[in-house]
């Protein structure tokens, strides 16, 4: 009972933690459009269409990075509980990636598609934004006890995805900024150090076991 109580309140934190950034978001929309003039502390700025798509992207990456470091925790801290919080981060990282895309298409281009399309195939962080989008959908949709009841084996394989969809995000980051790229850097730093630790996990599970040649004994 208490472990149960423990994991709830742990939930109880995550869920509050990770709706924070869309509720500023909303309270910031609400008072921009219907009272400016009264409350300035809580504001879009002079371009709320960009704020919106920096905030959204940015909550993604870093939800994305915090999901893949929930393995790496729980294996060098022992605190197993941990890992009950990477399904629904999974799902809160492609819940800011909808709002990014739907801001990207409906605010900036206004669901005209062939401005979409044009935007996409022209500017080559947007291309990798767009993939990194599309990849993390299956995802998702597939993050299921149902689901990983019926892939198996093949499941582990496709949620390995995540990898590829964290890497174009830093990269769409990256190509965004023209100016000031520390952050961008700082961020492929950490994935480069996430990348590091499942490789040497990967590295020794392969040498644990791996078969050892039968030495076999000579004839008599």
């Amino acid at each position: 009972m208490d472990q149960k109580k423990a994991i709830f309140r742990l939930k109880l934190v995550l869920w509050i933690s990770v709706l924070a950034p869309v509720a500023w978001l909303g309270a910031a929309f609400y008072f921009d459009t219907y009272a400016a003039n009264s409350v300035q502390r809580v504001s879009l700025g002079a371009n709320p269409i960009e704020k919106l798509t920096h905030v959204t992207g940015m909550t993604t990456l870093v939800l994305l990075l915090i999901t893949l470091s929930v393995t790496p925790i729980r294996r060098l801290s022992g605190w197993n509980r941990v890992i009950k919080l990477r399904r629904p981060l999974g799902l809160f990282a492609f819940f800011y990636a909808f709002l990014h895309f739907s801001i990207w298409s409906g605010l900036d281009q206004t669901f005209v598609w062939g401005w979409m399309v044009e935007d996409v195939i022209d500017r080559p962080y947007i291309t990798v934004g767009f993939a990194a989008f599309v990849i993390l959908i299956p995802l998702a949709l597939t993050s299921t006890t149902g689901w990983i009841r019926r892939l198996g084996t093949r499941w582990n394989v496709l949620h390995r995805g995540i990898y590829v969809t964290a890497t174009l995000g830093v990269i769409h980051f990256y190509w965004l900024v023209k100016a000031d790229v520390r952050l961008p850097l700082f961020l492929i730093g950490c994935l480069v150090v996430l990348f590091a630790y499942r490789i040497q996990c990967s590295w020794k599970k392969r040498r644990k076991v791996s078969p050892k040649r039968d030495i076999q004994p000579a004839n008599p």
